[in-house]
């Protein structure tokens, strides 16, 4: 456990579960699941986003992981809720439509 009370658990046995798991220990409250491109396409691929938030910083690193590659059949589409800049970074956050 982190200052602050946050506590992270690592899953290995698939999104489904720890996404349960998330949930079980929320008590009913809103879960929110925190990591990168592959992470968020195994979620969006799966169909079990509701929403999804950016954090845009233009640091360029020459490669890495494209967001919406490798989401298989899924089609996705995402309306536009917030969009906040700030020094240095651009805050985006949408709903998933299905």
């Amino acid at each position: 456990e982190m200052e602050g009370g946050t506590t992270f658990h690592f899953v290995t046995d698939g999104i489904e579960s720890a996404l349960e798991q998330a949930r079980k220990a929320a008590g009913g409250k809103d879960v929110m699941l925190w990591g990168g491109a592959n992470v968020a396409q195994q979620y969006l691929a799966a169909g079990l986003l509701d929403e999804l938030e950016l954090h845009i910083v233009p640091v360029l690193l020459g490669d890495g992981a494209r967001l919406f590659d490798n989401l298989g059949d899924a089609e996705v589409q995402l309306e536009q809720v917030r969009a906040v800049e700030a020094p240095g970074v651009t805050h985006l956050k949408y709903r998933v439509v299905t």
